[in-house]
């Protein structure tokens, strides 16, 4: 799909073109130009020609959990994406997308930076993830109504497409999904968040946090030699300042390595001293369980919930991620371009 091709080829239209043809690609799920039966049949022909709608995709189901779907999309120049659908039981139909083929970082616990990176995503092929989606759902006659960017890469170092494709998701004309119910999650690149903090855009921001200090965050995320953790949370409660949004604290629970009581007492403090008083507010951990991806075991259970009991008992709110596609690989930090599946 080529958005800015289709506005192209209709700048010669009447105004109210542009209007009809979006609604027939994000409203009534068009696959084929033919089906706009309201257009000229020449022009229906040219789109048909130079902006094909077929998105090249196939569906993985979950055995052990009907509420997700993977989707291995090959694109263009043949490299492959995943992204994944979550169906939650409040009704919310949530799409990760990914926002790079691969990614540079090579977090530890992270299958997709294990395989480095290949490109950055445009736009389009973002926004087209959320539509694949948008076509499975019209069959069950429901929509997507909740994106979260924390699929294959790094968000933050695509920013000019994934701003793109955020206004897209979120155009009325569109997609049409709130703001409000877009999330980015960033391994903490400063000076982008800076930039995404005046872009009053009233999106969620998560920031893959996942230890307490800077030694252990090292170990597993090289990016933190760069970014530290000081500076990081520094621009972390600037972002909740100008926004005045809830910031999310993604944390990874990797046994004997960042479960233990004392990094949730260093946690807390570390929150308590980065995040001014009013902003502590704003301010959630997120206990994500370690999906199998190399060297890592996962936390217990029951080290979890004490892990999210201690922070709210100190005042930090606190929540455990709910598992989904563990056993597609469609977890967190198990997508790699459809390894193992069409491989």
């Amino acid at each position: 799909m080529n958005l800015q091709k289709i506005t192209e080829i209709l700048a010669t239209e009447p105004a109210y073109r542009l209007k009809q043809v979006k609604r027939a690609v994000f409203v009534d799920l068009i696959s084929n130009w033919s089906q706009v039966t309201n257009l000229a049949l020449a022009l229906r022909e040219k789109l048909n020609a130079e902006c094909s709608l077929v998105i090249d995709g196939q569906l993985v189901q979950g055995q052990a959990d009907n509420n997700v779907q993977k989707a291995i999309l090959i694109l263009a120049d043949g490299l492959k994406i995943e992204t994944v659908l979550m169906r939650h039981k409040t009704g919310r139909q949530t799409v990760c997308v990914s926002s790079q083929v691969g990614c540079a970082l090579a977090c530890a616990f992270c299958a997709t930076g294990q395989n480095g990176f290949k490109r950055n995503l445009s736009a389009d092929e973002i926004v087209e993830q959320v539509l694949f989606f948008q076509r499975v759902l019209k069959k069950e006659n429901c929509r997507v109504n909740n994106v979260v960017f924390m699929g294959m890469g790094e968000p933050l170092l695509n920013y000019d497409a994934v701003l793109a494709a955020i206004k897209t998701i979120n155009d009325p004309l569109a997609l049409g999904i709130g703001m409000r119910h877009i999330s980015v999650s960033t391994v903490g690149i400063i000076e982008n968040i800076k930039k995404l903090a005046a872009e009053d855009l009233q999106i969620n921001l998560a920031l893959s946090l996942h230890a307490p200090n800077d030694e252990l965050r090292s170990k597993i995320m090289p990016i933190n030699k760069k970014f530290a953790l000081n500076e990081v949370l520094k621009v972390m409660d600037f972002y909740a300042s100008q926004t005045n949004r809830r910031v999310m604290l993604e944390y990874i629970m990797i046994k004997d390595f960042n479960d233990q009581p004392e990094q949730a007492q260093e946690l807390v403090g570390l929150i308590k001293k980065s995040f001014k008083a009013e902003n502590q507010k704003l301010v959630f951990v997120n206990l994500i369980v370690y999906n199998p991806t190399g060297i890592f075991k996962p936390a217990t259970d029951s080290v979890i919930k004490e892990f999210h009991d201690y922070l709210m008992q100190e005042g930090i709110d606190a929540t455990i991620r709910f598992r989904f596609g563990n056993d597609i690989n469609a977890a967190c930090g198990q997508l790699v371009y459809g390894k193992n599946n069409l491989d």
